[in-house]
C-alpha cells in the first residue's frame, strides 16, 4: 500500500446537501432547501480551500435532486421538483434558459457528451440526455441551448435507481437488477445487484466503452455489448455505497471509510479514514475528486505522480507505476523515457518472479535486444556477462520451470525473427524492385545468427522435432551449431545444417559413413550442375552399392537433375559404370526426348555392343530394341554408326541404316542375298514407296525385280559373310509374281529393261495393261488440269476488260462525299459500287 490521495476538508454547511457536481476548479452544491452554492477551489502547496463565487438562495422551491455540468456550453443541467431544467452557469443567479416540460415526474437523468474531430481539425460536440420518468426513458439532444426529443420513449421494466450512458448503450440499475438498453430499444438483462436482490444498484463509468457495476462487495466490468470481463474485478472489504473512477484507481465509499483499489494489478492501495457518513463522491478531473456527507464536503487530491512512482518502484509495483506514468501530464519525451525504464524493470521483475511468458511480452513491447534477453538463461550464449543495471535472473530453476522459460523465450525469439525479416523485406519493397533478393545487413545477419542458434538450443531441450524445420531456413552459427548437434548425436539435423550452409562435401561424407544410399541419392539430386564434381565423386559408391537406385541421381524427374550436363554424365558412366549406360541413354532419349545425335549414336552403339557380346541366342530382346530404335529415331548419324557395325552379323540392322543413307539397292541386296528373306525385302520396298521420296518410288521395286532376276547385279562387300548358294540363283517366277502384285508401283520402262527377252508377253500382259492404264490416267489428268487453267485464264481476261471499261470523270469541282473537300491533282481516290468517290484516307470514316 502507498499514499495515492490526500484528503482536504473544504466546508461545512448548515444546510443538508442533496447533490454535488464539479468542473475545472469549480464546485457546485445543491441542498434540500433548494439552495445552490458555487465555489472556486484554491490550491496552496499541500492545502486546498474554497471560495464562494455565487449563491442562489431561491434556486428551487424544493430539494435539488441532481446536478450535471456541460462545460463546453457553460450550461448546468438540474433535476429539481422532478423536472429537468437547463441553466446558464455564468449568470449570477444561474438563469434558467430551458425547461423540458415533458420530463415532469423525472427521478434521475444521465448525460452523454461525444467529441469528434474532423479531417480539417474542426471539433464537433454532441450532447445527449437520458431522463427516467417513471417506467419510461426519454431521450433528448442539445441544440441552441435547448433539448429536443431524440427518438420515441423506451419502456422500462421498473423505475431506475441508477443510470450511466456510454456510446449507444445506457446501463440501468433497478432496485435488484442491472440491464443494458440500446438506443434501438433492445434491452439485455445482466445480473442481480445481490443474491437477495435487495441491494441498491451502484454504477459508474469506467471508460468510454465500459461500465463498473457493484454486486454486493464485488465490482465487475461490463462493456457496451454486455460482455463481462471475468478476469477483472474489484473486491471490497464491505459493500460499497457508491463509486468513483479515477484511472488507474477506483474509489469505493464504504460505511466506515473510502477504499482505494486498482484493477491491474488487483488490490487495495490506500484506505482513507475519518470520512464518516459519506453519501456522494464524484470525479471532477484526473486526480481531483469531491466527496460529501449530509453537511460536509471534502476534496480528494491525487499525490504527485513522481512521488507515487518513486514509492511504487521501490516496492517493485511496476505495473501501477507504469499506468500512472502513462496518464501523467509530464513532458512527452520524459514520459516516454520513464515508461521505457519502468517497462524494462517490469520485464526483468516478471522474469525474476518466474512469470516468463508475461516477461517476454514486455520485452517484445520494448523491442529489447535479443542478446540481453537470451543471457537471462544459463548456457544459451557462449560467454555469459552479468547485467548490473537490472535484477538478477532466478537461479536453480526446476526442470519444469526451465522448460516453461524456454518456451516463453521461443515465442519471443520467433516474433523478433519475424520482425527483423519483415522490416528487411519492407525496405526491399519500398525500393520498388520486385525481383531484388532480400539481403540482410551485417548487423541484422549477426542478430539473426544469435536468434537462430539460441532457438536451436531451445528446441533441443523442449521439442527437437522443430530443429530440422529451423535448420532448413536458418541463420545459425555454423561452428557452434555443428558442435551442439554432434554432441547430441543429431546426425540427420547435422546433414541439414551442412546442406543449408553450402557444406555439401561434409554432408556427403557423413552420409557415406552411415551408408545412407537413399538419403545420399536425394541429396545429390538437389545439388545442381554447379556441384557436378561432387555429384560424380559421391555417386560412384552409390552406383557401386545399388546401380538401379543410384541411376536415379541422373534420371529423377527434377529440374536440377534434368539440367545436369548430360555429356559429362554419359562420359562418367561409360568410364565407371557401364551397366547403367543403356538405361541412362534410354531415359535421355525416350523420356526427356533429347534430340542430340550424340546420345542417339551412343544408344545405337550400346545396343550393338550388347547384342554382339550376348550372342545370337541371348540377344533377341536387345536386337528387337535396336531394330525398333533404328527405324524410329531420326536423330542418329547413319554413316557414323554404320562404320562400327560388324559385316558378318546384325545384317538386318545394317540394311535399315543403309536405307537411311538412301542406299536402297544395298539394303535390298542384304535382304535378298544375305538374309534370303524376300518378304522383308518387299516390306522394305513398300515403306520406301510410301515415303514419297523423290526418285525412289518407281526405282525401288525395279531394283528388287532386278535382284531377284540377277542376284549378282549388286555385289555385297561384306568381308567374312558367307552367302548361301541358293540365294545366288535367279528366280523368274518370283519376279513375275512381284510384277503382278505391284505393277502400278513400277516404271514400265525400267522394268522392261531388266526383264529377259525370252519372257512371253502373255506372262506380263497384266503388268503392261496396268502400266498403260496408269499412263492414260496420267495423260487425262494433265489434259484436264490444262483445260481448267485455260478457263481460269479466260475468266481473268474477261474481268479485266469489264473493269477497264468502267471509268469516272473527276474534276477540281468534285468534292469528297466524306470530308466535303475538293479533290486535288495529287489525291488518291477510291470509288464505291454505288458511284461515290472519296479520298483514300477517308474510306475508314465512311465505314
Amino acid at each position: 500500500m502507498h499514499e495515492a490521495y490526500q484528503v482536504h476538508s473544504l466546508l461545512k454547511l448548515t444546510f443538508q446537501i442533496e447533490a454535488i457536481t464539479a468542473y475545472d476548479d469549480n464546485l457546485l452544491v445543491g441542498t434540500r432547501q433548494g439552495h445552490l452554492f458555487m465555489y472556486s477551489l484554491v490550491k496552496n502547496d499541500d492545502k486546498c480551500e474554497v471560495q464562494l463565487m455565487r449563491y442562489n438562495k431561491s434556486f428551487s422551491k424544493k430539494a435539488v435532486q441532481q446536478l450535471e455540468v456541460i462545460p463546453d456550453y457553460h450550461l448546468l443541467v438540474s433535476l429539481t421538483d422532478n423536472l429537468i431544467q437547463l441553466h446558464d452557469i455564468n449568470a449570477i443567479n444561474f438563469t434558467t434558459v430551458h425547461q423540458i416540460q415533458k420530463s415532469k415526474g423525472a427521478t434521475i437523468f444521465a448525460i452523454n457528451i461525444q467529441k469528434k474531430t474532423s479531417l480539417t481539425g474542426d471539433t464537433s460536440i454532441l450532447v445527449r440526455l437520458a431522463v427516467a420518468v417513471k417506467r419510461k426513458l426519454q431521450l433528448y439532444y442539445l441544440k441552441n441551448n435547448e433539448f429536443f426529443q431524440l427518438m420515441e420513449d423506451i419502456n422500462l421494466a421498473e423505475i431506475p435507481k441508477s443510470m450511466v450512458w456510454c456510446e449507444e448503450t445506457i446501463c440501468v440499475g433497478y432496485r435488484g437488477e442491472y440491464a443494458l438498453i440500446e438506443l434501438n430499444g433492445q434491452q439485455t438483462d445482466l445480473f442481480p445487484t445481490s443474491s437477495s436482490r435487495s441491494s441498491e444498484p451502484c454504477i459508474v463509468k469506467a471508460s468510454d466503452k465500459t461500465f463498473a457495476l457493484c454486486r454486493e462487495s464485488q465490482t465487475v466490468l461490463v462493456n457496451v455489448l454486455g460482455q463481462t470481463e471475468k478476469t477483472k474485478a474489484l473486491r471490497w472489504s464491505d459493500v460499497p455505497l457508491t463509486l468513483a473512477w479515477d484511472e488507474p484507481y477506483a474509489l469505493g465509499v464504504l460505511p466506515e471509510c473510502i477504499e482505494v483499489q486498482t484493477l491491474e494489478p488487483p488490490g487495495v492501495v490506500q484506505t482513507l479514514p475519518d470520512l464518516s457518513k459519506v453519501r456522494f463522491i464524484i470525479t471532477c478531473q484526473q486526480g481531483l475528486l469531491y466527496t460529501a456527507s449530509v453537511s460536509q464536503v471534502w476534496c480528494i487530491c491525487a499525490v504527485d505522480v513522481a512521488r507515487q512512482r518513486k514509492v511504487l518502484l521501490d516496492s517493485k509495483q511496476f505495473q501501477l507505476a507504469l499506468k500512472l506514468t502513462e496518464i501523467s501530464n509530464e513532458n512527452e519525451e520524459d514520459k516516454k523515457e520513464k515508461i521505457h525504464q519502468i517497462q524494462t524493470l517490469l520485464a526483468y521483475d516478471l522474469f525474476a518472479n518466474k512469470q516468463f511468458h508475461e516477461s517476454m511480452k514486455e520485452f517484445l513491447k520494448l523491442e529489447t535486444d535479443p542478446y540481453d534477453v537470451i543471457r537471462l538463461f544459463p548456457d544459451l550464449l557462449p560467454q555469459q556477462t552479468a547485467a548490473t543495471d537490472y535484477p538478477e535472473p532466478p537461479k536453480d530453476l526446476t526442470e519444469k520451470e526451465l522448460e516453461t522459460g524456454l518456451l516463453a523465450l521461443i515465442d519471443y525469439l520467433t516474433e523478433m525473427r519475424h520482425r527483423l525479416q519483415s522490416e528487411t523485406q519492407a525496405n526491399v519493397n519500398a525500393r520498388g524492385n520486385l525481383n531484388e533478393k532480400t539481403n540482410f545487413s551485417k548487423s541484422t545477419q549477426q542478430l539473426l545468427q544469435i536468434i537462430d542458434t539460441t532457438l536451436l538450443k531451445c528446441y533441443l531441450q523442449t521439442n527437437d522435432a522443430l530443429v530440422a524445420p529451423l535448420l532448413r531456413l536458418n541463420h545459425c552459427h555454423l561452428g557452434e551449431t555443428e558442435k551442439i548437434l554432434k554432441k547430441m548425436g543429431k546426425h540427420n539435423e547435422l546433414i541439414i545444417l551442412y546442406q543449408t550452409k553450402g557444406q555439401h562435401r561434409r554432408a556427403l561424407e557423413l552420409l557415406q559413413e552411415e551408408a545412407g544410399t537413399e538419403r545420399t541419392i536425394a541429396y545429390l539430386q538437389h545439388l545442381g550442375a554447379d556441384n557436378m564434381g561432387l555429384i560424380i565423386e559421391f555417386s560412384d559408391w552409390v552406383l557401386t552399392a545399388s546401380p538401379e537406385e543410384g541411376l536415379k541421381i541422373f534420371t529423377e524427374d527434377l529440374a536440377e537433375v534434368e539440367a545436369l550436363p548430360r555429356p559429362r554424365v554419359l562420359d562418367f558412366l561409360l568410364r565407371s559404370h557401364a551397366s547403367v549406360v543403356i538405361p541412362y541413354l534410354e531415359h535421355v532419349v525416350h523420356v526427356w526426348e533429347d534430340s542430340n545425335p550424340l546420345f542417339h549414336n551412343a544408344l545405337v552403339h550400346q545396343y550393338r555392343e550388347k547384342a554382339v557380346s550376348e550372342g545370337p541366342a541371348a540377344a533377341e530382346h536387345t536386337r528387337k530394341k535396336l531394330l525398333e530404335f533404328l527405324k524410329k529415331s531420326p536423330h542418329y548419324t547413319a554413316d557414323t554408326v554404320l562404320g562400327h557395325f560388324p559385316t558378318d552379323s546384325l545384317l538386318e540392322e545394317r540394311a535399315i541404316i543403309l536405307g537411311r543413307l538412301g542406299k536402297h539397292e544395298q539394303s535390298l541386296a542384304i535382304y535378298v542375298r544375305a538374309l534370303g528373306d524376300v518378304q522383308k525385302a518387299v516390306e522394305y520396298a513398300q515403306k520406301v514407296y510410301e515415303s514419297n521420296t523423290p526418285g525412289c518410288q518407281s526405282q525401288v521395286y525395279a531394283s528388287l525385280i532386278k535382284l531377284v532376276l540377277n542376284p549378282d547385279s549388286c555385289p555385297l562387300a561384306l568381308p567374312g559373310l558367307t552367302l548361301s548358294p541358293k540365294t545366288a540363283q535367279p528366280d523368274l517366277e518370283l519376279a513375275l509374281e512381284l510384277l503382278k502384285e505391284h505393277a502400278f508401283k513400277m516404271d514400265p520402262l525400267e522394268v522392261l529393261a531388266v526383264l529377259p527377252d525370252n519372257v512371253p508377253v502373255t506372262r506380263i500382259h497384266k503388268f503392261l495393261l496396268v502400266a498403260l492404264q496408269k499412263a492414260v490416267k496420267e495423260r487425262r489428268r494433265v489434259q484436264l488440269l490444262k483445260g481448267l487453267l485455260y478457263a481460269e485464264h479466260l475468266q481473268c481476261q474477261e474481268m479485266r476488260l469489264h473493269l477497264q471499261s468502267q471509268h469516272v470523270l473527276v474534276t477540281e469541282m468534285n468534292v469528297c462525299q466524306v470530308c466535303k473537300k475538293r479533290f486535288g491533282n495529287q489525291s488518291a481516290l477510291i470509288r464505291y459500287p454505288n458511284g461515290d468517290v472519296v479520298h483514300y484516307s477517308c474510306q475508314e470514316k465512311r465505314l
